[in-house]
């Protein structure tokens, strides 16, 4: 039987969604149950995030697993340098968008590494002009559009985290494992749709929507409770 492989993303899977990114609220023992649950498996557990790995890090605390930030744009085996799987974004992207911020009430803008994603949380009367722009913005420069829970984000093609997967799996120690990948938004439909390529299968966090994935927990509680339950058996749940 292939061992079991574990893939994570953060902001509404291993964290609930806040108003601002900065406001998460870290679980204490988070880093220590991931640390721990990636040496039962060893070493085949990787975060796979919007979020860029510094700004993971800022919360959680230097990283000894493997993790992917930026959707697929920075890609860090454990142990290991950080790879630019994607060119950095324009900057012209970001001052269209940043203008549009400004104009439209002052919308939270996040710019990362190699993408930019635009909050609309507390101005929701914004979000067909944030996604015409934002489509105008991708149809001018070939950049990739997402639309998440209420932000919107443009990305550079080979940032996005089916591909992540996809490379993690073809090396060690992932390749020729049985993987889970754990998500919960639209932007995690691409990872769904690699794991089940590459034999494994996705897991819906939260409500039941149209989805790639096969399985669901119903919040981020169910997720940590998952987690711990691996750590008191023999290999993690199925």
């Amino acid at each position: 039987m292939p061992p079991p492989a574990l893939f994570l993303d953060f902001d509404g899977t291993l964290v609930d969604i806040a108003d601002h990114p900065d406001a998460v609220i870290v679980p204490p023992d988070l880093p220590a149950v991931l640390a721990t649950v990636a040496a039962r498996l060893g070493g085949r557990l990787a975060i796979v995030t919007g979020r860029s790995i510094a700004a993971l890090e800022a919360l959680l605390g230097p990283l000894s697993v493997s993790v992917a930030g930026s959707h697929g744009g920075e890609f860090r085996p454990a142990g290991e340098a950080t790879l630019a799987l994607a060119d950095p974004l324009p900057a012209c992207a970001v001052q269209r968008l940043k203008a549009f911020a400004q104009d439209n009430g002052g919308l939270l803008v996040e710019p990362k590494p190699y993408s930019i994603a635009v909050h609309y949380r507390h101005h929701p009367e914004a979000r067909d002009r944030l996604l015409a722009l934002a489509g105008e913005v991708s149809a001018d420069l070939n950049l990739r559009l997402k639309h998440g829970k209420r932000v919107v984000e443009l990305a550079m093609p080979g940032s996005d985290k089916g591909s992540a997967v996809t490379r993690f799996m073809q090396a060690a120690p992932f390749a020729g494992s049985q993987a889970l990948f754990f998500g919960d938004d639209v932007t995690d439909e691409d990872a769904f749709s690699a794991i089940t390529r590459c034999g494994g299968s996705g897991v819906l966090v939260g409500p039941m929507r149209p989805t790639a994935a096969h399985w669901r927990l119903d919040g981020v509680a169910s997720v940590h409770h998952w987690l711990a339950s691996a750590l008191t058996k023999e290999t993690p749940p199925a």
